[in-house]
């Protein structure tokens, strides 16, 4: 039984306030899992049944009638997650890498809908629903303490936090202001080499030993910085094949971006700013 999830909005900072409870962002994918007619079904948020993709969580020791909410990861040797590992599990059932489903609440239990229920109460659902294991656990929570939680995943280089109302209810399909995400975003500098002819996305390059090694495809540019953009780039072309036309680096720009890839490209970049 697919459950449409409630979404979170995006917040610049985070904050110190005890009716919001603090949890990690985890880096994975949202995964919806019910048990009805004692069959265990999975779901992406977009509504695609992934079931056969993940077979071991077909077998976990949960309740008929429950539907739970969760992120499933894969790890690296450091114990944090790693998303382009879990995208190679999801993509190849040969891949190696083991998956946990990490549960932060719960929709249906026993065959009704808690959705009313606030969120303290739902967490407690889950200590009666979820038994820790290698396989499937309980995402920790504290209230408060969003600042300095903040900073100690800052420091250990993880995706960020969600601060969310300890007293919301699960608004089915929904963004809400009640859901709150933090990233840890990374800044850095970067030229333009080229524009992707088909759907828009710029070519990006960062300078190195006086040479510019390969960033990425920046997507994420305001309609005020594309403008700009177009006004200026065909006095610097150099070369076209049949996807890109490229450019002589001579813009500039600030972005920021989730992480590194394993292949050193930027992981979903973001225009802030032109620079000279």
């Amino acid at each position: 039984m697919f459950i449409s999830p409630m979404l979170l909005h995006k917040t610049e900072q985070p904050f110190e306030d005890e009716g919001f409870i603090t949890e990690l962002k985890l880096d994975g994918i949202r995964l919806i899992l019910s048990k009805f007619d004692d069959r265990v079904k999975l779901y992406t948020r977009h509504n695609n049944e992934i079931s056969s993709k993940f077979p071991e969580l077909l077998q976990v020791n949960i309740r008929e009638g429950t539907v739970l909410d969760g992120e499933i990861i894969v790890t690296d040797q450091q114990g944090k997650p790693n998303f382009e590992a879990m995208m190679q599990r999801f993509q190849s059932k040969k891949s190696e890498h083991n998956i946990q489903y990490c549960v932060f609440d719960v929709i249906y239990h026993k065959g009704q809908k808690v959705t009313h229920l606030p969120l303290h109460e739902r967490k407690e659902l889950l200590e009666e629903i979820v038994e820790d294991s290698n396989l499937i656990c309980k995402v920790k929570w504290m209230y408060g303490n969003g600042p300095a939680y903040f900073e100690l995943v800052k420091q250990q280089g993880l995706e960020g936090i969600v601060q969310k109302k300890a007293n919301s209810k699960y608004q089915i399909g929904k963004r809400s202001h009640d859901w709150l995400k933090v990233i840890n975003y990374q800044y850095t500098d970067a030229v333009i080499t080229g524009l992707r002819k088909d759907e828009f996305g710029l070519l990006l390059g960062i300078e190195e030993n006086n040479q510019i090694k390969p960033a990425g495809i920046m997507e994420f540019v305001t309609p005020a910085a594309r403008k700009q953009f177009y006004s200026q780039y065909q006095d610097l072309i150099v070369d076209e094949n049949k996807n890109f036309i490229f450019l002589e680096p001579k813009i500039k720009c600030k972005v920021k971006f989730r992480n590194y890839t394993s292949t050193g490209l930027l992981r979903i970049p973001s225009f802030i700013e032109y620079i000279s």
